[in-house]
């Protein structure tokens, strides 16, 4: 018994991912929510400004926010995002003992679930939760593109940097499931086209018109009222963020990159360890039955990377950025399963012994981190 369990333990990998989720979350709600909280308590009582969306919805049900609704709305955001994803693997793949490998591989990745338990509160899961949902709902029309609009600039409004970071797999998802799916009649492709403008004019206008209009001595006292402990003053301290120009940030984060780049070995290693899951989505883009489709995933693929790469000369969240765009690559990988095949593609060998033993070290890794590895 015991040797088959070491040849085939998804099932167990599955159980321990569930344990160790837990403990980061344990681990979570006891550290102080700096940045998480002060987003919960800025909305547009001063007019539009960048960041501030989740705050001013928040402000619509309470006018004092306590510190523990970071974790609630954080942990709830969370276990929608679970539930969406769920959904998806089953409609997509199916819960089978032949797919198990896989959704270990993914939902158990320390890029996806357990980082965004890690970072409870900050706003990286939305991206992904929309993407989801595009995933799901019907494409056949253009109301598919005019919701992945509106929730791309609701990602914008939540903050602009989505842009780069979860609306190029937006657009990707659109292209591959309404364009090429519906072909590309002149309305769709101009509707697609207005909307993605209209999404950049809202990131450049948030990006350099979006900084908060008074001093930042009357921001912060405006925070304190809104706090339902405002003694706790230590949780204010990143007030700044709403009046750092792009410079500002750019400059910190070459400032700091002889240091932070020490952590891209650890990045490399942690993407090297999910080779198995490179190689299926390998074989998926492979199997695909249109050249044209193959070589539109592989630009898209490459776009976004491109786009994670100009977040990492802007900003200096890097274990961040690199496990959403591992996120992306999972989305995406979604995506290329719902286009036309011309053959199938073999699922993740189950009983392979370096699968297992991949499948077993990504598991026990809790999450990557936030700005460096772990």
């Amino acid at each position: 018994m015991t040797a088959r369990i070491l040849q085939n333990p998804w099932r167990i990998l599955l159980a321990i991912n569930a344990a160790v989720i837990a403990g980061v979350f344990i681990h979570k709600i006891q550290l102080p929510p700096y940045v998480p909280y002060i987003h919960l308590l800025v909305d547009y009582h001063f007019g539009f400004i960048k960041r501030a969306l989740i705050g001013a919805i928040v402000a619509l049900v309470t006018d004092k926010v306590p510190v523990w609704l970071v974790f609630a709305l954080g942990g709830a955001t969370w276990l929608v995002t679970l539930g969406l994803y769920a959904k998806l693997f089953q409609r997509t793949f199916g819960f089978t003992a032949r797919t198990l490998p896989l959704f270990v591989f993914i939902a158990g990745s320390p890029f996806f679930l357990k980082n965004f338990m890690h970072t409870l509160g900050h706003f990286d899961i939305y991206g992904c939760a929309l993407a989801i949902m595009l995933l799901l709902v019907p494409a056949g029309s253009l109301l598919f593109v005019a919701l992945a609009a509106l929730f791309s600039i609701v990602l914008v409004l939540i903050h602009h940097i989505h842009l780069l970071m979860y609306v190029p797999t937006i657009v990707t998802i659109v292209v591959i499931r309404h364009y090429l799916a519906c072909g590309c009649s002149r309305s769709n492709v101009a509707f697609g086209i207005a909307a993605l403008a209209l999404v950049s004019a809202l990131f450049f206008t948030a990006q350099f018109w979006g900084t908060m209009p008074i001093p930042e001595a009357d921001f912060v006292a405006y925070l304190k009222s809104r706090m339902a402990d405002p003694a706790r003053t230590d949780l204010l301290q990143f007030a700044y963020i709403w009046y750092q120009p792009l410079a500002k940030e750019i400059s910190d984060t070459w400032g700091r990159l002889p240091h932070n780049i020490l952590g891209v070995p650890v990045f490399a290693l942690l993407i090297w360890l999910h080779t198995p899951l490179w190689r299926y989505f390998a074989n998926l883009i492979a199997a695909l039955a249109s050249e044209m489709h193959r070589r539109l995933v592989v630009a898209a693929l490459i776009g976004i990377s491109l786009a994670y790469l100009v977040m990492f000369a802007m900003v200096f969240d890097y274990s961040r950025w690199i496990s959403n765009w591992a996120v992306c690559m999972f989305l995406i990988l979604h995506a290329v399963k719902m286009l036309p095949a011309a053959r199938e593609t073999p699922p993740m060998p189950a009983q392979d012994r370096k699968t297992n033993i991949f499948g077993l070290i990504i598991t026990l890794i809790p999450r990557v981190g936030i700005v460096r590895p772990f």
